[in-house]
């Protein structure tokens, strides 16, 4: 099946506003796995913090590596000023064993690693050992043998290379048989570690180098520090020397906050990406005070407290972070310190107010919703002191009353609705904004966004927020914030690596769903970096040299939602194609934007009014056979963004544009003398 589209663009009337870079932003939390993914450190629980996993006393991902018969363990404090245990490891002599702890991994090679140890011992053992060993062969890919220089607490680093890359690497730190014996007596044969990492000397700032790799691309303008953990996180906690930080739960979901991302090290992520950052600060079980401080400490001179502290702690130079996020979806009850609108709005009110004074030129967001009646207090109570309302918008299958027996293009069809929706919530906020002149200043950030497709506890697989459908339901909703972009001004990813169902840039084979999933290493391919469609989308749109936007018309077919549910907006005759079209700042390129949402090709026509065209257009193409198609760690660029060369005659006859796909267009105008003709 085909049908035909009439795209009629103005040229002449490009929008006097501007595109906010900011509007490509991505988003950075806490959440499951994406610390673990993003971060280069192969180990787990190096600070011995999690609980024993099994029947001996060791802590988490590690487990008893000994032959020996009488080997104990146990969980320690751990040495002075820091966090986490200390494992201790007793081996009786006379067993004339090894014995020590280990832990699987999966290893880059030829690499060569840094490995940090905090260790002390008694006095008759010298040395330690730590292997690299192939589980599946035992062949040793590296080996560095530590020397032991103190009963006390120290400090030790040493490099180890690795030969090769190992899927199925195990880890070993132990006390080898052929140790010279020991008298078994009072305080012999006893080993404590407090710390164990290992770090690839490719490492960006603790980032492994293929994220760094991916995000660059992205062009991201913007990267939020935030999310459900921020709202129980005391960022003083993640500063100072990273050993000396202490463990903290992860109150939002589980398992621990990672204390090797704290604020410097997000700061320098942000300068790796050229991005501006946005950090959210806790006003769940945070104070104003707590906050203020937190903006010091980025943005102070080095006469001020926490400037001072920064300054110690190795960055002298202020941070200059002029984006601050006040509460994060405080209007769900899954959040720390939820509370009704109106304590909100006076909560934001006395943040905004103490962060302020600070740094008056900071930008304040304020916790917005999609709900007006939320929207209304927030506004007439702390409007004056905020420049944006904030929105996450996640769409799913639970508005339309579907469910996982819900046909498979009905669920499609549905999710490819999102910019209506998206449409419908900026008008709201927009009429509540405008309303009233002393917050009529204020504009919109959508500080998360993605499909959510319902049941989103997917444990088959990949989730679907890694189809190409939900690729042309994010293009979609990308191309309604762009055209809105007189009054959305910030657009935040939900998330950047894998963690959430929807990270655009997964590492490895870590299928999470919201609870659970395969285990990690279940394909062999662990190693594995690459982009979900989404993550094509999003390049795509980020890369495109749109300054302002044109109006554009698209005379075409049109589907209908079945939705068992009755909806708020009208799903009786929803456009195949969603067109937006920009042009850049000297006018020489008009950029279209075309997304079929439709299950048919489409012959599309082009109409430029007052613009004339020069060569070839460029055209970027995201498709697939099947809006189900995924990329996975076994075909990694299956749906890929591929560019070609089309004639500008091939628009006048009219171009097919194949199924839930996404295309940008590209047309020049001709150059004389610098100057567009």
């Amino acid at each position: 099946m085909q049908t035909n589209a009439m795209i009629t663009i103005d040229c002449s009337r490009p929008a006097e506003h501007t595109v906010n870079p900011y509007l490509f932003g991505h988003f950075v939390e806490d959440i499951r796995d994406h610390m673990e993914a993003m971060l280069a450190f192969p180990l787990r629980d190096m600070d011995f913090e999690s609980e024993k996993a099994g029947e001996s006393a060791v802590s988490g991902s590690w487990f008893p590596f000994t032959n020996g018969r009488n080997t104990q363990y146990a969980l320690e404090a751990p040495a002075l000023r820091h966090s986490g245990r200390a494992q201790r490891i007793r081996i009786v002599s006379d067993d004339e064993a090894y014995a020590g702890i280990a832990q699987n991994a999966a290893l880059k090679g030829p690499m060569t690693y840094t490995v940090r140890i905090v260790a002390r011992a008694s006095v008759e053992l010298r040395y330690i050992i730590l292997d690299a060993v192939d589980r599946r062969t035992e062949e040793l890919l590296g080996r560095v043998k530590m020397e032991l220089k103190s009963h006390n607490w120290q400090e030790y680093e040493a490099s180890l290379p690795v030969s090769r890359n190992c899927a199925d690497a195990e880890i070993r730190v132990y006390v080898p048989a052929d140790h010279p014996r020991w008298t078994d007596h009072v305080s012999t044969g006893m080993l404590w570690l407090d710390h164990v990492s290992l770090l690839p000397e490719d490492n960006i700032g603790l980032v492994k180098r293929e994220v760094i790799d991916m995000a660059r691309p992205l062009n991201a303008g913007m990267m939020r520090l935030s999310g459900n953990y921020i709202s129980a996180y005391h960022w003083e906690h993640g500063v100072g020397p990273v050993l000396e930080r202490p463990v903290m739960y992860n109150e939002a979901w589980g398992g621990w906050t990672s204390k090797y991302f704290g604020t410097d090290e997000f700061i320098r992520f942000c300068q790796e990406l050229q991005v501006e950052p946005l950090i959210s600060v806790n006003d769940g079980s945070g104070t104003a005070e707590e906050a203020a401080r937190w903006v010091e400490y980025c943005n102070g001179s080095i006469d001020t407290p926490m400037g001072a502290l920064r300054a110690a702690n190795g960055h002298p130079e202020p941070y200059n972070v002029r984006y601050w996020e006040i509460g994060n979806e405080v209007w769900g009850d899954w959040q720390v310190g939820t509370c009704s609108a109106d304590e909100f709005a006076k909560r934001c009110k006395a943040f905004a107010l103490a962060m302020k004074a600070v740094d008056s030129s900071i930008v304040i967001l304020g916790c917005g919703h999609t709900d007006p009646e939320w929207n209304k207090p927030v506004l007439d109570i702390a409007g004056e002191q905020i420049d944006y309302l904030t929105m996450h918008l996640y769409h799913g299958f639970g508005r339309f009353g579907m469910n996982r027996d819900t046909p498979a293009e009905e669920r499609y069809k549905a999710i490819a609705t999102f910019p209506e929706w998206t449409r419908e919530d900026i008008r709201q906020a927009e009429e509540l904004i405008r309303a009233n002149p002393k917050h009529s200043h204020v504009k919109l950030a959508v500080t998360e966004y993605n499909t959510m497709y319902f049941p989103n506890t997917v444990r088959k697989g990949l989730p679907d927020e890694h189809t190409l459908g939900a690729a042309v339901a994010n293009a979609a909703n990308l191309s309604e914030m762009l055209r809105r972009s007189d009054m959305v001004h910030i657009g935040s990813f939900s998330d950047l690596v894998n963690g959430w169902l929807g990270g655009c840039i997964r590492v490895g084979d870590y299928y999470a769903d919201q609870y659970r999933g395969k285990k990690p290493g279940w394909s062999g391919l662990p190693l594995t970096v690459y982009g979900t469609p989404t993550y094509e989308v999003l390049k795509l749109y980020a890369n495109r040299d749109i300054r302002r936007i044109l109006p554009v018309d698209a005379e075409c077919g049109t589907f209908a939602v079945q939705s068992p549910k009755q909806t708020r907006i009208g799903l009786d005759a929803v456009p195949d194609l969603d067109v937006t079209a920009g042009i850049n700042e000297d006018g020489s390129v008009i950029t279209l934007l075309i997304v079929n949402r439709s299950l048919h090709e489409v012959k599309a026509k082009l109409d430029l009014l007052s613009f004339e065209p020069f060569g070839d257009t460029i055209l970027h193409e995201i498709t697939g056979d099947s809006f189900e198609d995924i990329n996975s760690v076994f075909e990694p660029e299956r749906i890929k963004c591929v560019p070609r060369v089309v004639p500008v005659s091939a628009w006048q006859d009219g171009y097919p544009l194949r199924k839930t796909s996404v295309y940008a267009v590209e047309i020049k105008k001709e150059q004389r003398s610098g100057v567009a003709k």
